[in-house]
């Protein structure tokens, strides 16, 4: 599959998974160099909370939930416009960073650099699931039924 080259490669709910999975100090280091370009940013909120995780019982076709999850999760505002951040564990400045650039792309600023750290993300994330996958296979047992 060929990389992203735009944002309209990433829709906002796309955009959004990859930077809830996004490596966090490359995150954090990246939305650093987003602030001085976004002007006065107001937060409205910056708390860790629980939330629900959904599951579906495949089998009953149900669903249910699984237990709570930590999260990190962030909104901020500037110009009129509002941003937010979530993502799994204790570490605001991670779902800070990630609302940063959430608020970036919205306004349409340093959109090039947003592109490329998506892209990167991305494609990182692509390679880890297939690593996990082929690790999964590996661990496949053919059995003969009798």
């Amino acid at each position: 599959m060929p990389a992203p080259q735009t944002l309209a490669d990433h829709p906002h709910d796309a955009m959004l998974s990859i930077l809830a999975r996004a490596d966090g100090e490359r995150l954090k280091s990246f939305a650093e160099t987003l602030i001085p370009l976004l002007g006065d940013i107001d937060v409205l909120e910056n708390r860790t909370g629980l939330v629900m995780l959904p599951m579906r019982d495949t089998a009953q076709g149900t669903n249910f939930h699984l237990g709570e999850v930590l999260v990190s999760e962030a909104r901020i505002v500037a110009n009129g416009q509002e941003a937010y951040g979530m993502r799994r564990g204790r570490d605001l400045e991670a779902a800070m960073a990630m609302a940063l650039v959430d608020l970036a792309v919205a306004s349409g600023i340093a959109l090039g650099g947003c592109t490329d750290f998506l892209d990167q993300e991305a494609a990182a994330q692509d390679a880890a699931d297939t690593d996990c996958l082929r690790r999964v296979e590996a661990t496949r047992v053919e059995m003969e039924t009798f």
